[in-house]
Formats: C-alpha cells, sequence, structure tokens
C-alpha cells in the first residue's frame, strides 16, 4: 500500500475532487482518457496545473503528478481547468452535512445527553474545518491559474521585446534606404547635364522606393502594442486585486470557535446534564456563509485571470505572423539593395561609349574609337578631350566624397 501511486484531481469547473490510481509506467495521455471519463472535459480540452502553475508535460509519465517523499502526499493536489471555458460559475453548493449535525442544524436548542453531543460535536468541529480546507484548496487552484498566467504574459513579454526590436531595426534600415535612394536621385538629377543617364538604372531606383514603400507596412506594430500594454496594466491590477490573496481569516477564526466550544464540552463530566447547540449551530451558519462570500469572490477573480489568459494566447499568433511580416520585409529589403547595386552598375556599364566623349568624336563614321589617335592634325581634339575626361573624374570624386560624408553623419547620428 505505501508504494501505491494515487493523484488527486481537483476540478475547478466542480470544486470536486477525483482520486486515480496510478499504474506503473502510466502515460498521461491514458490518464487524461479516465480523467475524461470522470469530468466530462474532453482530453482536448483539460490543463492540468501543479501547484507552481507549471502545466503537465505530455510526454513525460502521470507518476510526475505525484511529489517525492512523505510529506503531503496524501493531500498534493494537481489542477483541472477547462480551456474552453473562461468564465466560471461558482460559488459552488458547500459540502453536504452528515445526518446528525444537520439534525442540530434544523433544531438548535434541541436538549441532547452531554456524551451524545460530545459526538456530534466533534462531526460539527470536522464539517467547519472541511469548510475551511475546502477554500483553501480552491484559492490554491486559483494562485496555480495566476501562475501560470505570469508564465504566459513573460513569453508574451519576450515576444513583444523581439518584435519591438525587429520591427525598429527594419524601420532603419527602411530609412536608410530612402535616404540612399532619394540621395541617387539627386545625383542622378545633377549629372544629368553632363549626359550621363541610364533609364534602365532610373526605373529600378524608382521600383525599389516603391517597394520599401509597401514593406514598411510590416513595421506598423501600434495596434498588438497597445493591446499588450493594455493587458499588462489588467494583469497588473489583477496581481494587486485583494482578491488574488487568501480571505480565509473570517473562516479560521470560525474554526478556532468551534475548536475550543468543543474543548470545553469535552471537559464537562459526563454526568446526566443535557445542553442545547446554540452556539455551535451559529458557528456552522457563519462558516457557511463566510466561504460562499470567499467562493464567490475567488471564482470572479478566477474568471477575469482565466480571461487574461485567453487574451494573451489569442495574441500570440498575431505576434508571430508580424514577426514573419518583418522578416520577409526585411529579407525584400535586403535583396532589393542587392538589386539596386547591380542595376546601378549594369546600367553605368550599359551607358553608350558616346556619352563620355565630346561630341566631335561620337559620330558613326568612326571607324575605330582609337582612330582619331592616328591623325597628327586631331592633337588638339585629343587634348580637349583629356582636359574633359580629368573634369569628369574630379566631379565623380567630389560625388563620391560627398556620398561618403553623408552616410557617415547620418551613421554617427
Amino acid at each position: 500500500v505505501l508504494f501505491l501511486q494515487i493523484v488527486h484531481i481537483l476540478n475547478m469547473t466542480s470544486a470536486k475532487i477525483v482520486s486515480f490510481l496510478l499504474h506503473p509506467e502510466e502515460s498521461l495521455h491514458s490518464l487524461q482518457n479516465r480523467i475524461e471519463f470522470e469530468t466530462g472535459i474532453s482530453t482536448g480540452n483539460q490543463e492540468l496545473l501543479l501547484e507552481t502553475g507549471i502545466c503537465l508535460d505530455p510526454r513525460k509519465p502521470a507518476s510526475q503528478c505525484v511529489i517525492d517523499g512523505v510529506r503531503g502526499w496524501d493531500s498534493y493536489m494537481v489542477y483541472l481547468f477547462d480551456k474552453s471555458k473562461t468564465v466560471y460559475d461558482g460559488p459552488f453548493a458547500s459540502r453536504s452535512l452528515s445526518d446528525c449535525v444537520n439534525y442540530i442544524v434544523q433544531d438548535s436548542k434541541v436538549q441532547l445527553p452531554i456524551p451524545q453531543l460530545r459526538k456530534v460535536w466533534a462531526e460539527a468541529v470536522h464539517y467547519v474545518i472541511g469548510l475551511k480546507e475546502d477554500y483553501s484548496r480552491l484559492f490554491q487552484g486559483q494562485r496555480a491559474a495566476m501562475l501560470s498566467l505570469l508564465r504566459y504574459n513573460a513569453n508574451l513579454i519576450k515576444m513583444k521585446n523581439n518584435m519591438v526590436s525587429a520591427s525598429q531595426q527594419l524601420k532603419a534600415k527602411l530609412e536608410f534606404f530612402h535616404q540612399s535612394i532619394r540621395l541617387d536621385l539627386e545625383r542622378y538629377s545633377d549629372q544629368m547635364a553632363y549626359g550621363i543617364s541610364s533609364e534602365k538604372m532610373l526605373k529600378a531606383w524608382k521600383e525599389m522606393e516603391e517597394k520599401a514603400s509597401q514593406c514598411a507596412q510590416a513595421e506598423d506594430i501600434g495596434y498588438l502594442d497597445e493591446q499588450i500594454m493594455a493587458l499588462h496594466t489588467e494583469i497588473v491590477e489583477l496581481q494587486k486585486s485583494p482578491y488574488a490573496r487568501r480571505q480565509g481569516e473570517v473562516m479560521e477564526s470560525l474554526e478556532q470557535r468551534a475548536i475550543d466550544l468543543y474543548k470545553q464540552l469535552k471537559s464537562r463530566p459526563p454526568d446526566h446534564a443535557y445542553s442545547d447547540s446554540t452556539d455551535m449551530v451559529k458557528i456552522i451558519v457563519q462558516t457557511v456563509q463566510s466561504q460562499d462570500r470567499v467562493l464567490k469572490e475567488l471564482f470572479g477573480h478566477l474568471s477575469k485571470l482565466l480571461g487574461c489568459k485567453q487574451k494573451i494566447i489569442d495574441l500570440l499568433p498575431e505576434i508571430e505572423v508580424a514577426l514573419n511580416n518583418i522578416k520577409e520585409a526585411d529579407n525584400s529589403t535586403q535583396s532589393s539593395s542587392r538589386s539596386l547595386v547591380s542595376s546601378s552598375l549594369e546600367g553605368t556599364a550599359s551607358t553608350p561609349a558616346a556619352t563620355w566623349l565630346p561630341q566631335s568624336c561620337s559620330g558613326n563614321s568612326a571607324p575605330h574609337p582609337l582612330s582619331s589617335l592616328a591623325a597628327p592634325e586631331d592633337g588638339e581634339n585629343f587634348a580637349d578631350m583629356i582636359r574633359e575626361n580629368v573634369n569628369y573624374l574630379e566631379l565623380f570624386s567630389s560625388i563620391l566624397q560627398e556620398v561618403r560624408q553623408e552616410q557617415n553623419s547620418m551613421m554617427v547620428s
């Protein structure tokens, strides 16, 4: 018997405990099938949480539900939630009264012999203690739900930070891309007067600029950021709520009063005296009323926790989609940059040689570009050509230097 493994499942939707004897090496899926048979909650909608808020791992055996060691082995709970529900309808009916306790509750002034009254009051004390323990277990289930929510929230924060970082990087790249294209277009317009032109390169620049504008839509994550911030605020308020803390002080006080009352009765001699149960019944009624109040608050708070958790579950795929869109836009920007460079080089290489030469040397009648060098009488034209090429070289050098200076200033800023 000592080596048997028994798992206690507290169904948070009904506030009832179901216990199972675990078979050696039983899988978690097998245990979930048995839970479905007992509770009616399908395996797909079951969420089994430990006290720490950790969800049971389906890859591990069902024995993960049972803690090692002797301490608390018979009181350790696993908390069952129904993922298809976010609103729990509690509070639920209190545990039923035994026949003898129900007898004195129906008529608290009935006179009973002291020996018989001791037995009845002992059961009454047990009932009061049971009411307090029922609340304690349900509060522990609510705490497990809070810890699970905080784990989901930590994952949400991590994904949000990754999304914001990727969005900022994309924004910076797009700004640099736009500035580079604008600078290229300005320089292109400035040197058009010198006769260098490429319609293909100009068209490529325009297309890349439009494509970059389309990619800018991916960096817009403001709507997601607003939802996440609102959710963070809601979770913080739930953590600060008084219902997030234990509310069983009144029940604990009533429990102690019931125990003291029983001790006073027990100390009386077992003579032929009779007594009523008015004081004990008052404690029972007050304990039931206190439990109804705290359970109503507990399940209201629990429903808010589960609602927040569902919002996080719904947000995670949207963040994943936003991250993928940002990555695709980033890859598209990089490929566009490479295409832009290749187009620029291609456009420059395909520029007609005549645009680089004076008009006197660009005619179709020239049999060979070097034929003008063979004639001594063209020495003057040849000298002009050299001077013009030197001017072009100086112009391009100054343009490149300005571009480098502007890029360095942008990177520094």
